[in-house]
């Protein structure tokens, strides 16, 4: 958030707040109830728009290219690396998947309040770059949403049903060493209910979009 100051003889001083586009990133181990939050927070709020990521990976039936993905070609996508146009990118399952800096830059130049759910690694690839961008520095809030225990982890996985005994296992693996990074974010969301989780979420969402951008320290 960013103040305005106007003043006339008849109103005196008038202070109008100026929004800012801000882009939140939310990461969290399988299990923690990070994609019910995003998905919530985009509903109550239209503001918001969620970042639409790119893939090498054929369009499945009813996906919109624009609107789910940005869908390219092997050699597309590989092109566009090479140019240096996405802010991060993995392959995965032997697609390729990422996030184009047009994607991201033409909307907070537009003022509009981004969110993107991402994993650990690609969150410290957005630390680093967001850093050397002049548009994006200061305007990045990071959000790692953590459930108490590896046994709630496993708990929720189970309960969920989607995966096998040893997908789960894989997954609590992967839980461990992705926990060791939420001293890196912004915020650490210690799960609980789903209603608590996602008070506390939207109240960080509110907080960052009042928080003062123009503050001046005291002499």
């Amino acid at each position: 958030m960013s103040i305005v100051k106007s003043s006339s003889a008849e109103e005196g001083v008038v202070l109008t707040r100026k929004t800012e586009g801000l882009l939140f990133i939310v990461s969290g181990p399988a299990g923690s109830g990070k994609t019910t939050l995003c998905d919530r927070l985009l509903a109550d709020n239209p503001e918001v728009a969620r970042i639409v990521t790119a893939t090498s990976r054929p369009p499945r039936e009813g996906e919109i290219d624009g609107k789910d993905y940005y869908f390219f070609s092997e050699d597309g996508f590989r092109e566009r690396i090479e140019n240096g146009e996405f802010f991060e990118w993995a392959r995965v399952h032997n697609h390729y998947y990422g996030c184009l800096r047009r994607e991201v830059r033409g909307k907070i130049q537009e003022n509009q309040d981004l969110l993107l759910n991402i994993d650990v690694q690609g969150a410290t690839t957005f630390r680093k770059e967001v850093r050397a961008d002049d548009l994006l520095r200061g305007k990045l809030v990071t959000v790692f949403v953590c459930p108490p225990s590896t046994a709630e982890i496993r708990r929720r996985l189970e309960d969920r049903a989607q995966d096998e005994q040893a997908e789960i296992q894989r997954r609590l693996k992967n839980a461990e060493e992705e926990i060791r990074q939420w001293r890196y974010y912004d915020y650490c969301l210690l799960s609980g209910t789903r209603e608590e989780d996602y008070q506390n979420f939207r109240s960080i969402f509110n907080a960052e979009k009042m928080r003062n951008r123009q503050k001046v320290n005291p002499t």
